[in-house]
C-alpha cells in the first residue's frame, strides 16, 4: 500500500522570498530523496493558470471582492482535483506557493470580506485536506512592496494601498498564532543566509518525523 504524500505549503506577503525559500525546500527535500511536485496558487494547471490570470490582470472593469473569492476558489478546485490530490494518493509530497492561508489573508483580511464564506468554500472545495506544514515568511509590508517593485511591474493586487498588505500580515500573523502545530513563522528580514538558516532548522524539526516514517 503506498503511504499518502505530505503537503506543505508556502506563505507570506509581497516580496518576503518565497521563489528564493521554496528553492531552499526543494534542496531539502531532494537531499532528503523525498519525490515532490512543486506548484502554486492561484494556478498549477493549465485551466488554474487561465482563471490566475483573470484574477492577477488589471481590467478596464472593476472585479468584485467576491468575484475575486470565487475565481480563487474555483482555481483551487480544479488544481486540487487534477494535481495535488492525485500527487498526494500516488506517495508523492506536495510543496505549493500559497493555498487557503492566503485566501484568508488577501481575501478575507486585505479584501475585508470575513471568514465565514471563506471557511464554506474550504469546506466545498477542500473537505479534510489541509496541509501538513505551512511556512509562513514574515516582512514589514513597505518592506516587501519595495523589493516587490524591483521585481518588475506590479500586478492588480500588489497595486493596492499599504493599509490592504498590512490587514494581509496581520492575518497571516493571526493564522501561525491560532495553529502553532501546523503553521512556522520566519522572520523574512534577517539576512539571506540567516533566514535560509532558520528555514532550514524549522524543516528539520517539523518534517523529521514525516521522513522517518517512510
Amino acid at each position: 500500500m503506498i503511504r499518502p504524500g505530505k503537503f506543505i505549503t508556502l506563505e507570506g506577503g509581497e516580496g518576503v522570498g518565497k521563489s528564493t525559500n521554496l528553492a531552499v525546500i526543494e534542496s531539502y527535500l531532494a537531499e532528503n530523496d523525498v519525490e515532490y511536485i512543486v506548484t502554486r496558487e492561484p494556478g498549477g494547471t493549465h485551466l488554474a493558470e487561465k482563471i490566475r490570470d483573470l484574477i492577477l490582470d488589471n481590467h478596464d472593469e472593476p472585479m468584485d471582492a467576491a468575484t475575486e473569492l470565487l475565481l480563487v476558489f474555483a482555481a483551487r478546485a480544479q488544481h486540487l482535483n487534477t494535481k495535488i490530490r492525485p500527487a498526494i494518493a500516488k506517495g508523492k509530497w506536495v510543496l505549493c506557493d500559497r493555498f487557503t492561508d492566503a485566501t484568508y489573508a488577501y481575501q478575507g483580511a486585505g479584501r475585508e470580506l470575513g471568514e465565514r464564506f471563506i471557511s464554506a468554500l474550504e469546506d466545498l472545495v477542500q473537505g479534510e485536506l489541509r496541509p501538513d506544514l505551512t511556512v509562513i515568511l514574515d516582512l514589514e509590508p513597505a518592506t516587501g512592496l519595495n523589493r516587490a517593485s524591483q521585481r518588475g511591474a506590479l500586478d492588480r493586487i500588489e497595486q493596492e494601498q499599504i493599509d490592504f498588505f498590512h490587514r494581509v500580515r496581520s492575518c497571516y500573523l493571526e493564522i501561525a498564532a491560532a495553529n502553532p502545530q501546523r503553521c512556522a513563522l520566519i522572520d523574512a528580514s534577517k539576512p539571506l543566509l540567516a533566514v535560509r538558516d532558520q528555514l532550514l532548522e524549522t524543516l528539520e524539526q517539523r518534517l523529521r518525523i514525516f521522513l522517518d516514517e517512510r
